[in-house]
Order: C-alpha cells, then sequence, then structure tokens
C-alpha cells in the first residue's frame, strides 16, 4: 500500500513535498477510513435505547470477558500475517515489520493498561490499538519509535473512547471510531514523524503528505458513510423497533439465541 508510482496525486506529492502518501499495511486507508464510515453510522443511528437516562450514562457490562480477551489474541497473532505480508510478495518480506508489529503492540498494551486503570476492556483493545497505529510506517520506524506509536495509540483508545461515551455522548458500542478511525489516524500521521532518518527511520516520507493523505482518507470516509447511511435510513431505515432492540437481534431477526440457558 505504499504508492510510489507517477501517478496523479502521488507524483504532486512526491513533487512538492519529497514523497507521496506512505501506507504500507493500512492504517489509513484499511483501519481509518473504516472507523470514519462507522462514525457515520453510529451517528445515524443514534445510542441504544436505555443508554443515556437523564444526560448520564448508564453502564453496560460487557457480556463475556474470557470471550473477549479470546478475540483480542486471535486478531493478535493474525495481525503479524497481515502487517508482514502486505510486501505482497516473499522476497520483500521484512523482519522488521515483524518486530515493530510487536513493539506497537507491547506499547499499546502497556499505556492502555495504566491509562485505562487495569479496565480488561481497555486492556484487550490496547494491543489492537499499537496495531493499529504500526500498520502505515510498520516497514520504516525504528523499533523505539514504532514502540512510542503504540503507546500513544493505547493511551488515545482510552481517552477517545471514554470521551465518546461519556462526553459526547456517541454510542459506539465497541469502540470502533477511537480504535481503529482514531488509531488509524494517528498511524498515518506517526508514520511521517517517525519513518524519518532523524528518528531512526528508513526515511523516504514527507509528514505533510502524511497528514494531507489521512486527512483526505477521512474526508471520503465520512462523506460516503453519510451519504451511504443516510440513504438507507431514508429507505429503509436503520434500526431495530424499541421491543426488538430489548429482545436482541439473534432473536428478533434470527430466531435463535446467543447463548444457552441450561
Amino acid at each position: 500500500m505504499a504508492w510510489n508510482g507517477n501517478f496523479g496525486v502521488q507524483a504532486w506529492l512526491a513533487e512538492r513535498f519529497g514523497a507521496g502518501f506512505h501506507d504500507f499495511a493500512g492504517s489509513v486507508v484499511v483501519h481509518a477510513m473504516g472507523g470514519w464510515l462507522a462514525l457515520a453510522a453510529v451517528l445515524l443511528l443514534g445510542p441504544r435505547h436505555g443508554r443515556y437516562r437523564e444526560g448520564r450514562l448508564v453502564a453496560f457490562a460487557p457480556s463475556n470477558i474470557p470471550f473477549l480477551a479470546l478475540g483480542s489474541w486471535i486478531l493478535i497473532v493474525g495481525w503479524f500475517g497481515f502487517n508482514v505480508m502486505s510486501a505482497q510478495t516473499l522476497p520483500a518480506v521484512s523482519g522488521l515489520v515483524a518486530v515493530n508489529s510487536l513493539m506497537a503492540m507491547v506499547g499499546g498494551t502497556v499505556a492502555a493498561l495504566l491509562v485505562g486503570r487495569n479496565d480488561p476492556g481497555f486492556l484487550h483493545n490496547g494491543p489492537l490499538a499499537g496495531l493499529v497505529a504500526i500498520c502505515a510506517g510498520s516497514d520504516l520506524m525504528h523499533p523505539v519509535g514504532a514502540l512510542v506509536t503504540g503507546a500513544i495509540a493505547g493511551a488515545l483508545f482510552v481517552w477517545c473512547f471514554t470521551a465518546t461515551q461519556n462526553r459526547w455522548k456517541i454510542d459506539d458500542v465497541l469502540g470502533v471510531w477511537p480504535l481503529h478511525g482514531i488509531c488509524g489516524v494517528w498511524g498515518g500521521i506517526a508514520c511521517g514523524i517517525f519513518g524519518q532518518e532523524l528518528l531512526g527511520g528508513l526515511g523516504g516520507v514527507s509528514l505533510i503528505s502524511q497528514l494531507l493523505g489521512t486527512a483526505a482518507g477521512v474526508l471520503v470516509a465520512l462523506v460516503g458513510g453519510f451519504a451511504v447511511y443516510g440513504s438507507i435510513k431514508a429507505v429503509t431505515g436503520l434500526r431495530l423497533s424499541q421491543e426488538q432492540e430489548y429482545y436482541g437481534a439473534d432473536l428478533s431477526i434470527h430466531k435463535i439465541g446467543a447463548t444457552s440457558h441450561d
């Protein structure tokens, strides 16, 4: 995903700022765009019934902490294959990508553990935040830069998730926008910072190009998200009725329970 050809905007960025937009494994084009698309959907959908009462947040506890941990661990393992093989060919595979992915994961985990005050939800999303952020520059950064990138991402996730739920009253159930949208944006920018030779990176990146490319991705995602989900909302509606929501989509739509009761 590191576009270095002589095509359109990339050629202009390279000529004007010394390098085109770099996103090796998709911090922006995969994660940030998905997160900002999700934000448009969540804003149009609105909060769940009973989530806010008299302007105050009503806590909905996670349904299964072991499954939360298991899902996080499965993603962590798979992420190494995703990031490393973003090289697309075996001769281009770099061990630096794997090392930087590991370092960013560690940074995200430690930061989320500390800032999130041992909350298991934050703890198991912290490594994912670090991995989202390292995607863009995993082939360029020094491992210490990757560690810092991941740590900032882990803290960003905790702060933004908390603000989203409590201050801004945005009911993003799984924290998709803070985790993928915000940390993906940070990853695009961090690539332009820690990819510089001055900070131990391999160079060949421009902070200005990273800022412009990241902003363009966010803009396309937001406009597209509001257009698509707004159209669906106008034509068929986006959400279940209050009664269906109370019983849950599993029973209301699929006619099967999500859990077994002995």
